[in-house]
């Protein structure tokens, strides 16, 4: 695995450091001892898939409130999303910035998204499924999230005529200003 940082601190791009031949390839997808080496939390409590019908279709902006943070892993195993982290971390020196990258299944390649991070994706394309690997169990009461076009952030979402967005999604609140 190969952590590549990003502007936002504590967020990387992970790639696959694919061993090759004429089957095909393999790679290690997770490794706690490498994330935490890498100074990244290596714990996994849970994997969620999400199965995205629509090209377009918007899941965000989702985090879970103190103490049941959680660090997530993000890959696309099929089809294509613009995946998105925001730094909601008051102390940090990016608090309110976000960073986007393009996954897909052919590269492989996913985002870390620390604790105290809002995440959302877009899908690129139709039937397109999103595997994430979690290092907190999902506590309901503690769900929470920040609106996906709040001007806050001024996330530069992909153009799209028509974005297939659920109604709690829609519904977050504004984070407020943030401070820079």
């Amino acid at each position: 695995m190969r952590f590549v940082a990003t502007p936002i601190a504590g967020v990387h791009v992970v790639e696959l450091e694919r061993h090759e031949d004429d089957r095909g390839f393999f790679a290690r997808a997770w490794d706690g001892v490498e994330l935490a080496a890498a100074g990244l939390n290596g714990a996994l409590s849970q994997c969620s898939v999400s199965r995205n019908v629509a090209e377009a279709t918007l899941r965000g902006m989702h985090f879970q409130r103190p103490p049941h943070e959680e660090a997530k892993l993000v890959r696309c195993t099929r089809g294509a999303i613009f995946d998105v982290a925001v730094d909601l971390r008051p102390g940090s020196p990016t608090h309110g910035r976000w960073f986007g990258a393009e996954l897909d299944a052919e590269s492989g390649r996913a985002l870390y998204i620390p604790e105290g991070c809002a995440h959302g994706f877009q899908t690129l394309v139709p039937d397109t499924d999103v595997f994430y690997a979690i290092s907190a169990p999902y506590a309901p009461d503690a769900a929470a999230g920040v609106r996906w076009d709040d001007p806050a952030f001024g996330i530069e979402w992909p153009e799209a005529d028509l974005r297939v967005i659920n109604e709690r999604d829609r519904a977050w609140p504004d984070y407020g200003p943030v401070s820079a």
